[in-house]
């Protein structure tokens, strides 16, 4: 059932989104409200002001809750399954320690940021940062390089990766809501991705190391492991003392004790890597297929089939129990654990981004989304421009690039209509651009980052913060041209 928009008047609508807006980012910020309870507040108070009425709020909110999860909890808890494996099982670590121990110490941030960006594939954005600082930390050591001159390639790596390209929640979370197609969208992120990862990476990374020093504690980074591999965006991974000074737990390599008592010896570099690959190209094969080749054809429905996002993301869960499970010496039951323990870590930001999702919808049935379309209309503003900079706004206000990613899009999906297929998939990364701008304190990444390396909150701005913005300016700007082809 489509709800019918309010007839209340433009000034009313946008006060009612505003006041929503401000009553998520005061109860996230101010009150320490978890984002999902915030989320379900703000979308009272947006709907009741607006004028939808009590029960079509509450009509309009579940409706956004059910769609979204049912398109995008799929893909985020398959995504995490995959993730669990690749750390469990020390494939993560394989990754990173092949790629850097075959190049010379001048590439070696050049080697940092590709590798992250691999890993960060599958794994979320604090996950990644838990099993990569201890490499960072022992490269460091080894190598006498500057820890920010490697340590940031690799965080540029893992951030691009979250707020590009699915399976991570807010790109997910942005096609759902636009209706954007997942391979196109997939295919685009991964070219705005290079560009982004190398500016904001090696070549920002090698400049501001001459002016910021990393001092990490005593008891490093590398005695820390995540609780699980599915924790989420958006908030810090749990830590414990059980690693030894150069290995990150809950990873493995040849001939190593792992935490059930068992020895582990790591999977292999290059099946690793196709594991990891596989639903990325999956999912690009039937995008290929939907622009070569004629609708009807065998090969045609092959590709729509294995290329559909739950049957790709699925496969390659199948795949990583055999190529990083078993061939880490895992058992059926370890590789059971594993699977299950990432499913009960990602709870918390399937709940958010579901939350998300009926605040977008409220959005939408009380009629804001139209009343911003006109105004852009109005304004001859790009949809593309508009996106990210609503993106910014609530991202400097939350500190959460999913909260921002989800609401930015719920306003102005109306703009979607008159796109084509992509410039669809183009607003949804100029929005995941948006959402990443300048990471600041009320962003659990910035007191992660910043507790790791032993930066001051000085440096850490000047470091991570100007990262961010940078990952941000060039994803709209690489946005921005690709718009001027497609």
């Amino acid at each position: 059932m489509v709800l019918a928009a309010p007839t209340t008047n433009n000034g009313i609508l946008v006060f009612a989104a505003l006041l929503g807006i401000a009553t998520v980012v005061v109860l996230i910020t101010w009150q320490r409200v978890h984002p999902f309870l915030a989320l379900i507040l703000g979308s009272a108070v947006l709907g009741l002001v607006s004028g939808l009425g009590p029960q079509p709020t509450v009509d309009s909110f579940t409706k956004g809750v059910g769609s979204t999860v049912g398109s995008v909890g799929l893909l985020i808890a398959l995504g995490a399954m995959i993730g669990a494996l690749l750390a469990d099982s020390g494939g993560a670590d394989q990754i990173v320690r092949t790629i850097v121990a075959k190049v010379s110490p001048a590439r070696l941030p050049w080697a940092m940021a590709g590798a992250a960006a691999l890993v960060g594939i599958p794994l979320f954005f604090e996950v990644g940062v838990v099993l990569l600082v201890p490499i960072v930390l022992l490269v460091g050591r080894r190598t006498n390089i500057s820890l920010v001159a490697v340590g940031i390639p690799a965080l540029a790596g893992l951030s691009v990766l979250h707020g590009f390209v699915p399976p991570h929640p807010g790109p997910l979370a942005a096609i759902a809501a636009l209706h954007a197609d997942l391979g196109l969208t997939l295919a685009l992120g991964l070219l705005v991705a290079i560009p982004a990862v190398v500016l904001a990476g090696p070549v920002f990374g090698s400049y501001i190391s001459r002016y910021v020093t990393a001092a990490p504690p005593l008891v490093a980074a590398s005695d820390r492991t995540p609780a699980r591999v599915g924790a989420g965006p958006d908030t810090t991974a749990g830590t414990d003392t059980t690693a030894g000074p150069d290995t990150p737990a809950g990873t493995g390599t040849a001939g190593e004790v792992g935490d059930e008592g068992g020895t582990r010896t790591a999977p292999r570099f290059v099946p690793t890597v196709l594991t990891v690959l596989l639903p990325v190209v999956l999912m690009l094969a039937r995008a290929l297929g939907e622009l070569v080749l004629d609708e009807g054809t065998r090969l045609r429905a092959v590709l729509d089939v294995i290329g559909n996002p739950v049957v790709a993301m699925l496969a390659g869960v199948l795949v990583a129990m055999v190529t990083l499970g078993a061939a880490a010496g895992m058992d059926r039951v370890r590789i059971s654990g594993s699977l299950s323990g990432s499913l009960a870590a990602i709870a918390g930001i399937l709940l958010i981004v579901a939350a998300g999702g009926g605040f977008k919808q409220t959005l939408i049935d009380a009629g804001v989304g139209n009343v911003v379309a006109d105004a852009a209309k109005d304004a001859n503003l790009s949809p593309l421009l508009l996106g990210w900079l609503v993106a910014v706004g609530i991202r400097l206000a939350t500190g959460s690039a999913t909260v921002a990613t989800i609401t930015a899009a719920g306003i102005v999906s109306p703009l979607a209509a008159g796109l084509s297929g992509g410039q669809l998939a183009l607003l949804v990364l100029a929005i995941g651009a948006g959402s990443l701008f300048f990471s600041h304190v009320n962003d659990a990444g910035f007191w992660l980052v910043k507790e790791y390396f032993g930066m001051s909150v000085a440096d850490t701005i000047r470091t991570w913060s100007v990262m961010e913005t940078i990952i941000s300016v060039v994803g709209l700007v690489c946005v921005l041209l690709l718009n001027l082809i497609l």
